[in-house]
Order: C-alpha cells, then sequence, then structure tokens
C-alpha cells in the first residue's frame, strides 16, 4: 500500500510541475499549442501507425526539452549572486536545444503531414 501512496505523490509532483511550468513559460504553452494543432491532424488525416508513432514522439521530445530548459534556467537563476561567466553560455545552449529540437521536429511534421494537406488541397 505504501508503494501506492508513493507513486500517487509521484505523479501528483509530476502534475505540479506541468502546471507550473504552462503558468510561467509562455513557449511552453505555446509548443503545447502546436502539439495539439498535431495530434488534431494525426486524428483527422489517415496517418500510418509509423508515422503517429513518430509525431507522438517529436511532440513529447520538444516538450521534455523546453521543461528541461526551464528547469536549467531556474537553477542557473538561483545562483544570481555568484554566477559564473558561462551561466548565460549554459543558458544560450539549452534554448539552442530546445530551437534545434523544435525546428527538427517542424521538419519532420511537415513531411509526414505535408503530403496529406496537399492531397486535400487538390494538388
Amino acid at each position: 500500500m505504501r508503494n501506492i501512496q508513493r507513486l500517487g505523490q509521484s505523479f501528483r509532483f509530476a502534475f505540479r510541475g506541468i502546471r507550473f511550468t504552462w503558468r510561467q513559460e509562455q513557449s511552453f504553452r505555446v509548443q503545447v499549442a502546436v502539439a495539439t494543432v498535431v495530434v488534431l491532424l494525426m486524428i483527422f488525416l489517415p496517418t500510418t501507425k509509423l508515422e503517429t508513432v513518430v509525431l507522438s514522439f517529436l511532440i513529447m521530445a520538444v516538450l521534455v526539452m523546453e521543461l528541461l530548459n526551464s528547469t536549467l534556467e531556474r537553477i542557473i537563476d538561483t545562483l544570481q549572486p555568484r554566477i559564473h561567466p558561462f551561466a548565460q553560455e549554459v543558458k544560450d545552449m539549452m534554448a539552442a536545444a530546445v530551437l534545434i529540437t523544435a525546428m527538427g521536429s517542424l521538419f519532420v511534421g511537415i513531411l509526414i503531414v505535408g503530403p496529406y494537406l496537399l492531397r486535400l488541397g487538390g494538388f
């Protein structure tokens, strides 16, 4: 019984982290909005199972990268008075990691969804 309580507490902590990130991070809200559009496209377009898996994985990758970026920024910000010159570089590198993940996901998403949308448009 104790393990179930711990598991429940872990889920509560995780959802609290998602809720906090949603409230504090505009980029996370934008990424969730884009993810919602992609999920709707997967529902309404005849995507294959493999395409659905790939798009789902990419959605998760972008959101996880944003959570990691936000976490690292918070950690660095707590060190503000004693900040090392590399701190801004670390924050910039994490932002770059999120950007590369998002841009790569966008590219793959267009490759997967684009043909379906072109067919719908009569092209």
